[in-house]
């Protein structure tokens, strides 16, 4: 993957059980779009039978030209820890590991982020589109199935007639943007994200759901249509500069954003790249503000997110299903935008933070 390796590639220097990320990350050049942020995680995991051992897996962000990790510093009474990418989407994940005892499990991860507005203009796209270039071998995959995302069947037949007659890959992305933006709705009975299952959301004709489920059936679509496409999982940072339903802070720019994971989506244009895109965050407008599809409020995020995304939120990876390293007792694993923990053989549920004890907090400096 084309991807900066910087959890692995740098060294990272232990002092007393706390690690610090090199000085080295700090030269790359900044722009006047950037936002920082300070992004903790805390984790208290508890079980009812005493003494009991834990493992946890939780994901890091990526580093990448729209974001990056600053600084990086943990601690807790764990046993054992590494932080690895032994999967395959290189995705950068934190795992800790307690031995069997009678004390609550502890670890604590704290990060400074600095984020840089993403939009690629339309011209430049379209201009690439044009040229019908050939996709990369190292993209390719983004035009496979997985278990969530099919690229046959009833997925692949409506991919074909929405964009019936056309060979501009943009003007494919647009037109399967433009109906998945139309026909979901965002859903609040759905738990968390949602389960991203593309193919069950197209054959049952159901279009309610959250952002994993709406950006899932946006990438199955453009992937039968010969676009590569892949979900991007990641978390809310702080305030939206569009509207409150997309993020918010209080005065000081803290955020409690346990709870606050979404879903975006990419596609690729060879020659312009990897696109941005955000059709889930047209459903939740739409709900929160109480606005309908046609209203220009919408109209205008719809526009925005066809080629752009706002950068109070962090991406960790775009990872479906697959086997986490060391391996769990849950695989392979439907997506990792959440943490993933394990106490005794029992799965924790990551929907539900207070009993799984995890605590996400963001500050914008």
């Amino acid at each position: 993957m084309i991807q900066r390796r910087h959890f692995l590639k740098h060294t990272l220097l232990a002092l007393g059980g706390t690690t610090l990320l090199p000085s080295m990350l700090m030269a790359e050049e900044k722009t006047p779009k950037s936002r920082k942020f300070k992004l903790v995680f805390d984790f208290d995991l508890h079980h009812d039978t005493q003494p009991f051992p834990a493992k946890l897996w939780n994901p890091l962000p990526q580093y990448t030209g729209y974001q990056k990790v600053r600084t990086f510093v943990f601690n807790g009474n764990y046993d054992r820890f590494e932080i690895n990418a032994d999967n395959p989407y290189d995705a950068d994940i934190f795992y800790a590991q307690w031995e069997k005892g009678n004390t609550p499990k502890q670890l604590h991860i704290e990060m400074e982020v600095e984020t840089f507005y993403r939009s690629v203009p339309v011209a430049r796209i379209e201009k690439f589109s044009k040229m019908h270039l050939p996709v990369p071998q190292s993209v390719k995959r983004y035009l496979e199935p997985t278990a969530h995302i099919p690229t046959d069947g009833k997925i692949k037949a409506k991919a074909d007639e929405l964009t019936q007659g056309m060979k501009d890959r943009f003007e494919k992305v647009r037109a399967i943007y433009n109906w998945v933006t139309e026909v979901t709705f965002r859903d609040p009975a759905v738990i968390g994200c949602g389960k991203g299952d593309a193919g069950k959301m197209i054959e049952s004709g159901y279009f309610g759901g959250k952002c994993t489920d709406i950006s899932s059936l946006f990438t199955a679509l453009l992937r039968a249509a010969g676009i590569p496409a892949r979900e991007v999982f990641g978390i809310r940072l702080g305030a939206s500069h569009f509207s409150l339903a997309l993020g918010k802070s209080d005065k000081h720019g803290f955020a409690d954003i346990t709870t606050w994971q979404h879903c975006r989506v990419e596609y690729f244009i060879p020659g312009a790249g990897w696109i941005p895109s955000d059709p889930a965050d047209i459903t939740k407008l739409e709900l929160v503000e109480k606005l309908s599809h046609s209203q220009p409020r919408v109209q205008e995020l719809k526009k925005r997110y066809l080629h752009s995304w706002e950068m109070n939120w962090i991406g960790f990876n775009h990872a479906r299903d697959f086997i986490l390293s060391p391996k769990p007792e849950q695989y392979p694993l439907n997506m990792l935008g959440y943490p993933y923990a394990e106490v005794e053989d029992e799965v924790l549920d990551y929907y539900m933070p207070k009993t799984f004890r995890y605590h996400i907090t963001s500050q914008e400096l």
